[in-house]
C-alpha cells in the first residue's frame, strides 16, 4: 500500500493537503470527511482508512481549507465552503483515478458528505458517523450562542 501526500486546489485557487492511501490494484475508491475543526490525520480517520485499504479500497482523506496543513483563513470558512472543498476532492479523484464509489464523513464531515452525495452518481453508499441528520440540529445546540455568531461571525 502506498500513502501519497499531495495537494489540490479549492474553488479559490488555494491549496488543500491531501492524503490517499493507495493499496495495489484498488476495488473501490472513498472520500473521508474529517470533523468540524478537526483534520485528515485524525486517529479515527486514520484508523478507518488503514481498515479500508486492507480490503482494497482506496482512501482519500483531506484537511478543509485553514486546517491543517491546508492554505486559507479557517475564520473565512463555512459549511457551503467545505461542500465546495469535497467537491474539488471529487473532481481530483475523478481526473486521477475514479470517482469515489463511497463516501465517509464523520460529525458535521458526515452532514456536508450528504449534502455533496446528490452530485456524486458514482456513489454506491454513504457512511455517516455521529453526524448530525439536518442542519437544524446543528443550529439548535448552538441557540443560546446565534445571536453573537451573527454579530461577530465567530463563537464565542
Amino acid at each position: 500500500m502506498k500513502k501519497l501526500k499531495f495537494t489540490f486546489k479549492n474553488a479559490a485557487g488555494e491549496e488543500l493537503a491531501g492524503l490517499l492511501e493507495l493499496p495495489e490494484n484498488p476495488k473501490a475508491f472513498a472520500l473521508l470527511a474529517h470533523c468540524f475543526t478537526c483534520g485528515k490525520d485524525l486517529k479515527g480517520a486514520a484508523r478507518i482508512a488503514r481498515k479500508l485499504t486492507e480490503k482494497a479500497i482506496a482512501v482519500l482523506r483531506f484537511d478543509f481549507t485553514g486546517l491543517g496543513n491546508s492554505e486559507g483563513d479557517f475564520s473565512n470558512t463555512n459549511f457551503s465552503s467545505n461542500i465546495s472543498d469535497l467537491l474539488c476532492a471529487v473532481d481530483y479523484l475523478r481526473r486521477q483515478y475514479e470517482a469515489p464509489s463511497l463516501l465517509i464523513g464523520h460529525s458535521l464531515g458526515g452532514s456536508a458528505i450528504l449534502s455533496i452525495a446528490g452530485e456524486v452518481p458514482e456513489a454506491k453508499a454513504i457512511v455517516t458517523i455521529g453526524s448530525p441528520g439536518e442542519l437544524t440540529h446543528v443550529k439548535r445546540l448552538f441557540k443560546d450562542a446565534v445571536e453573537n455568531i451573527n454579530q461577530h461571525g465567530a463563537y464565542p
